[in-house]
């Protein structure tokens, strides 16, 4: 395994996992004896989400292509001094920018990482840089980023031979006017990206205090009922030691009443005993006052 090979396989991972992945690899790669390698792999950084939806795009097969042959084409055309080659890529490159940032967008989600609204000017500014400028374009073609790239520069103005310097001021002017529409284009599309990305700002914020205003209302609703959870928890407390203490003379009665029907059987059974022994008494006494006689 080389360096090439071990970027690949890093910056073809979501960023949650690329640190862990790359500080195993690394060491796994010191381990084969290979410590200046490691060092390397080592000093990958991870990419910014922006950069990874980009680096996933340039791995899905012909999904960057056609905005990479336009800016092959557009600069060609710059050095060829072809006004009307320069005029038909600039007609194409707003647009095809726009179709990119979407497709880039969709592929992101596909692998299961939604993008945040106002990644799509990061988005439009990478490819933008790598219609533009060639090594810009090679970065992205490789799929290695680790941060968005931006091209802060103008559109080259076609460069004349001397020796066609008597019509070099007619030929600038006429290659201008395309190439001014063209950034003139491509500024009002950014700005109409600008505004909109303003406006789901607004609407973002716009919904976060909503869902803040309701966090607030059930938080105070979960506050009233733990107050009223907490009185009614108290006085079952309360109702449940006095039913406690209410058993507790029930059962100290039962054992009363138990003791007193016992007692009460025995006083009766000693009733009976003593009525039967007076009635023997009285009996006897009757005979012995019959043979006095």
């Amino acid at each position: 395994m080389d360096l090439d090979e071990a970027a690949d396989r890093l910056y073809g991972m979501v960023p949650g996992e690329f640190t862990t992945a790359r500080d195993a690899l690394a060491k796994e790669t010191k381990a084969a004896g290979d410590a200046a390698l490691a060092k390397q792999i080592k000093a990958l950084r991870r990419p910014a989400v922006v950069a990874w939806a980009v680096n996933q795009a340039a791995r899905r097969e012909g999904l960057l292509d056609p905005l990479l042959d336009l800016g092959r084409r557009l600069r060609e055309a710059w050095r060829a001094q072809d006004a009307e080659a320069l005029a038909e890529a600039g007609r194409e490159r707003t647009p095809l920018i726009a179709r990119t940032v979407r497709s880039v967008r969709e592929n992101a989600e596909a692998a299961g990482h939604p993008l945040a609204p106002a990644a799509d000017l990061e988005i439009e500014q990478t490819l933008d840089a790598a219609v533009v400028d060639e090594d810009a374009a090679e970065q992205v073609r490789r799929g290695r980023l680790t941060r968005p790239l931006s091209y802060s520069g103008f559109t080259p103005a076609p460069v004349r031979p001397a020796g066609r310097a008597g019509r070099a001021g007619e030929s600038r002017e006429a290659e201008r006017k395309p190439l001014e529409a063209e950034r003139r284009r491509g500024e009002a599309e950014r700005e109409r990206r600008v505004k909109d990305l303003e406006r789901a700002l607004a609407e973002a914020e716009q919904a976060a205090a909503e869902a803040e205003r309701s966090r607030a209302d059930r938080a105070a609703e979960h506050a009233d009922a733990a107050r009223e959870h907490g009185r009614r928890a108290e006085k079952v407390e309360t109702l449940t030691a006095k039913l406690a203490r209410a058993k507790d003379k029930l059962e100290a009665a039962s054992h009363r009443l138990d003791a007193a029907r016992r007692e009460e059987a025995g006083a009766e059974r000693a009733a009976r005993s003593a009525h039967l022994r007076a009635d023997e008494a009285r009996e006897a006494l009757d005979a012995a006052r019959s043979a006095e006689e």
